[in-house]
């Protein structure tokens, strides 16, 4: 199984749906709260995914490869390609 790890704050709605939509799926996820550090998190963010500017969260990532936020993550599971990355051996 893949692995997926999630950067999220706790007051973020897209976050949320994201966690919900990982849960209801049955899919295991490491997920990184950075409510406590945002700012300094945010800036760590956008250096591990080269964005320029503000860094939006959630921040998805499967088996290290960045995907984007919630809308792609919906985006991926609606098409069925989530269930396909989801497959691969975690790296």
């Amino acid at each position: 199984m893949a692995k997926v790890v999630t950067y999220t704050v706790d007051y973020c709605p897209f976050c949320i749906k994201a966690k919900k939509l990982l849960n209801e799926k049955e899919i295991e996820f490491e997920d990184h709260d950075i409510t406590a550090d945002e700012v300094e998190q945010r800036k760590k963010l956008g250096e591990m995914i080269d964005s320029q500017g503000r860094t939006t969260v959630p921040q998805i990532f499967i088996n290290g490869n960045h995907i984007g936020g919630y809308s792609e993550l919906k985006e991926l599971n609606e098409s069925g390609k989530l269930d396909e990355m989801l497959k691969e051996p975690a790296v």
